[in-house]
């Protein structure tokens, strides 16, 4: 007993020691570094409660990630993220990864699929990007460091962590539910904007310099919660053509509700949201899902309404009065401002980068680039494309690794969806998946949006599903058997419910 309670004494007494020191630090950066610093140190003991129960639940931590990935642009618009967007989003993948290795789990798939080979290659080439002297400027290793993370370590992070932590039927099935839940908020933001207008931090971020590009000519481009109305725009367009696919391959009367509302609510919104290119994300993803879905009359109902769709958008002036559909229309008008101003960019692009195949390298600071160096034109032209921010940044050469690493990902997602899967709802999942990666490619052809929020984890950990689909199929038909006799047992509990009552009823009318 006495032993007890000196163990127990030396514990409290060590306590007490720990946060007097603590205190002290705190009166030392106070006195440092004012208020900030005194924050820092008075929020230490919640960085390490966080970090404790990070580790140890890593598929908590994982949908605050998927969470924040969503959101933050909104929340960051709203001052209610006072931190730099990465500490919030990246550092939580990283400790993800960490506890990955300290808590190792077992999976059925493996991490070594052509997916993750392609991603390498691209990796690889922006490594060696380091030695890439076009500019003749002083290397920096701090800016190539920072690049290399930003265009390749985010596409290692989505599928190491998706293919480890979202393995199994429930978490796939949550991700997918969740990303639509999310897509009709954003849907909920733009209505409100469309309807009631903007509110004042709207206002004062479009006074800011980006009414330029969301109020042009008459038309009025909504953005919801997201980084700016193109990105709005595309990722609700590809995330419609999923939609509906899981909508039409579903066996779950939930689900299928569920998606038909998100698609139909994704629709609207990249109407809402004036980019044209969210159209095109659309029609792509649905045009490849009829090769995919190995259905004479499917493709035959999408061909003949696709048909009639774009003769209504390209040859009649039905629906002109609304400004979204007067926008939209104009994708088909080859002759259209915007489109010329991008051409002409291009154009110039190519004349000053025909001498750098490998492009102004990531391994510099762009700021420091003299006026009198031709690249300094190079870097101030404008990129309407993720595909165009790469020929600036890592030449042709880097745009044809770029473009290789997004097909074989989307080839072999195909090639999965395809031939390996027999569950008509896994082959659903995993079509509705590639449908939508194409989808936001074609996005990113058009407009920046590859690399924002919340895309590259949506779409790029949307196809490490696919790729462990294959490999936990069995496990999936298990649990869509399970569910499905979860229903129709609780049909058959209520109809019981009901005849009984029903029995109580008239024997006490009898």
């Amino acid at each position: 007993m006495t032993k007890t309670y000196a163990t127990s004494t030396n514990h409290i007494g060590g306590r007490v020691i720990l946060l007097f020191l603590l205190f002290l630090l705190a009166l030392y950066q106070f006195n440092k570094m004012g208020v900030m610093g005194l924050t820092a140190i008075c929020l230490l003991p919640a960085v390490t409660i966080f970090v404790f129960l990070a580790l140890k639940h890593q598929n908590a931590l994982f949908w605050y990630v998927f969470f924040m990935n969503y959101f933050v642009m909104g929340l960051q618009r709203y001052g209610y993220i006072p931190l730099q967007v990465t500490i919030v989003t990246v550092l939580p993948q990283v400790l993800l990864i960490i506890a990955l290795i300290i808590h190792p789990r077992k999976s059925k798939n493996s991490l070594g699929t052509p997916m993750l080979f392609a991603i390498l290659l691209w990796t690889t080439y922006l490594i060696i990007q380091v030695f890439n002297e076009t500019c003749g400027l002083p290397l920096s290793i701090p800016n190539w460091l920072t690049n290399l993370n930003f265009f390749s370590f985010y596409f290692i992070l989505a599928h190491i962590l998706i293919s480890k932590i979202i393995n199994t039927p429930e978490n796939i099935m949550r991700f997918i539910r969740l990303w639509a839940i999310f897509s009709l908020v954003a849907t909920y933001w733009a209505w409100r904007q469309k309807t009631f207008g903007w509110d004042q931090t709207e206002w004062r971020w479009l006074m800011s310099g980006a009414s330029r590009t969301h109020l042009i000519g008459g038309s009025i481009r909504y953005f919801s919660f997201f980084s700016e109305a193109a990105n709005f725009g595309c990722n609700m367009g590809a995330s419609a053509a999923l939609f509906y696919i899981l909508a039409l391959t579903s066996k779950l009367k939930k689900d299928k509700l569920l998606f038909w509302i998100t698609g139909i609510a994704c629709t609207y919104s990249f109407f809402a949201s004036g980019t044209r290119s969210g159209l095109v994300c659309f029609m792509v993803g649905i045009f490849l899902y009829i090769f995919l879905a190995k259905s004479a009359k499917l493709t035959a109902i999408v061909l003949i309404s696709s048909g009639i769709f774009i003769f209504t958008m390209a040859f009649t002036e039905l629906g002109e009065g609304n400004m979204q559909i007067r926008r939209m229309r104009s994708a088909f008008n080859t002759n259209d401002a915007s489109l010329s101003v991008r051409d002409l960019n291009k154009q110039a692009l190519k004349k000053y980068l025909q001498d750098a195949p490998f492009g102004m390298g990531i391994n510099i600071d762009e700021n420091r680039i003299p006026r009198f160096n031709k690249f300094k034109v190079v870097q101030d032209t404008s990129n309407d494309s993720t595909y165009v921010f790469f020929w600036q940044r890592t030449g042709i050469v880097g745009v044809y690794v770029f473009a290789t690493m997004n097909i074989i990902i989307l080839l072999g997602g195909c090639l999965i969806a395809f031939f390996r899967l027999k569950n008509k709802a896994c082959r659903g999942i995993a079509s509705g998946l590639c449908c939508g990666f194409l989808g936001i490619q074609a996005g990113g052809y058009a407009n920046h949006i590859l690399m924002q929020y919340p895309n590259l984890i949506l779409f790029y950990g949307g196809m490490a599903i696919v790729y462990l689909l294959p490999a936990i199929e069995s496990d999936y038909i298990a649990y869509e058997e399970r569910k499905v006799t979860e229903i129709e047992e609780k049909k058959r509990l209520k109809q019981e419910k009901r005849e009984k009552s029903r029995i109580k009823t008239w024997l006490s009318w009898k």
